[in-house]
């Protein structure tokens, strides 16, 4: 029902829905009624899967894990023990597979033997860091004593025939480097293979857990 006048006072014609004069409507259209609106839920995050990161020298964490790995190798093997080249053996195979375990437990990430392989040859590369500096301070401190004459003669017994032919080599220069040079790369592949091997036996050993 509309009402003859509006409440501003000005007569309204029949079925008039708003008042001409002031615009007020005159009555309320039925089921027009708003319905609330619910909320519509932000869209769930999706999971961001990391990639696992590869084991090179740019890895900071395989890099950390070696140094320390290679260290720990290096004060075993230099410990007093009998049968040095049993403990160099045990002590730089160890180093790699230590690599290996300490990386898998740090990230829960499992090796592969290659990725194992090559947590051990961050580890070889330390280990010949180290060892290369020791070798070279043991050097200087026996040049500063007398000599690599006067320190290998001292190893060996009194007039021991090789004295003489170890004498001659040592004066040599030529000879001496060429030793020199022969010694640092077998001390080379020794100290990376160890490692590398226990790496890939690390990586190969923790996959079967």
């Amino acid at each position: 029902m509309v009402p003859d006048f509006c409440t501003c006072g000005a007569q309204l014609p029949p079925d008039a829905r708003f008042c001409h004069k002031c615009g007020k409507p005159q009555y309320d259209y039925p089921g027009l009624v708003e319905e609330p609106v619910a909320p519509v839920p932000p869209p769930l995050p999706t999971p961001q899967v990391q990639t696992p990161l590869e084991i090179s020298f740019h890895n900071r964490l395989a890099v950390r894990i070696g140094f320390l790995a290679a260290l720990t190798a290096v004060l075993l093997f230099m410990f007093p023990l009998p049968f040095p080249f049993l403990r160099l053996l045990l002590a730089f195979i160890a180093a790699g597979f230590l690599a290996v375990f300490a990386y898998t437990r740090r990230t829960g990430q499992m090796l592969s033997i290659r990725s194992g392989a090559r947590m051990g040859w961050i580890t070889g590369i330390f280990s010949f860091t180290f060892v290369t500096i020791l070798f070279t301070v043991a050097m200087v401190a026996i040049s500063n004593e007398g000599g690599l004459v006067k320190f290998f003669r001292s190893q060996l017994p009194p007039n021991d025939a090789r004295t003489e032919q170890l004498t001659q080599a040592l004066n040599n220069p030529a000879t001496l480097a060429g030793v020199l040079a022969f010694s640092v790369i077998v001390l080379f592949v020794i100290l990376t293979a160890l490692p590398v091997l226990g790496g890939a036996l690390g990586a190969k050993v923790l996959a079967k857990e």
